[in-house]
């Protein structure tokens, strides 16, 4: 199963990492397979902005709906609180709920939610600066992270995480940019099969 089409002309500054399929939760007769394609900014220091696109694949074979779709939205929750944890972001706290429109005009509008926590940087002998350098003790970074689920005649999902701090980017870089990119990127992700024109998304906040 190929993963979601994510917009290239919206991915200047970021570099692919991983694609994996992996079967992310069953529940009772149900099983659900996720293709997933994550990328991360190449031209920030550590803790580097990252952001995902998954396309779930749903067993037996389900409409959307919303007893299911209520079921996919938590499971995925609980799924990205723990991909956040495998990047060292700790005592995360969720923040606020919304809906957005994404660019798939076929898309039922996306449940975005807003979460923030610490992540930790550096190794246990001391912390990574923005030069790559370790100095000092083990510190933590505030973050803030995205989360948005969304359905077409499948589910997909998209979100990252990002840097609050202004000194963790680099000179005309900000949080602020930051989160207008990855919004625009999970406005645009999109089924394989079409969907959505790939123009440029507007914040609804």
């Amino acid at each position: 199963m190929d993963p979601p089409v994510v917009p290239t002309d919206r991915l200047d500054g970021w570099r692919r990492v991983a694609e994996t399929t992996d079967r992310p939760f069953a529940a009772g007769p149900i099983s659900v397979t996720a293709s997933t394609v994550r990328y991360e900014r190449t031209d920030d220091p550590p803790p580097r902005p990252f952001c995902f696109a998954s396309r779930l694949r749903i067993r037996p074979e389900t409409t959307p709906n919303a007893a299911l779709t209520r079921l996919v939205e938590r499971r995925a929750r609980e799924g990205f609180r723990d991909r956040l944890a495998e990047r060292d972001v700790e005592a995360v706290e969720r923040r606020g709920e919304r809906e957005i429109a994404v660019d798939d005009p076929a898309a039922s509008r996306a449940t975005l939610w807003t979460f923030r926590g610490d992540c930790r940087v550096g190794t246990d002998e001391g912390v990574v600066d923005a030069d790559g350098e370790e100095s000092g003790a083990r510190d933590t970074v505030p973050v803030e992270a995205l989360f948005a689920v969304w359905a077409t005649d499948e589910y997909l999902l998209a979100g990252g995480a990002y840097p609050l701090g202004s000194d963790a980017y680099p000179d005309g870089r900000s949080p602020e940019d930051a989160r207008r990119e990855l919004l625009g990127i999970v406005r645009g992700v999109r089924s394989p099969a079409g969907g959505g024109d790939g123009g440029d998304g507007e914040d609804d906040e």
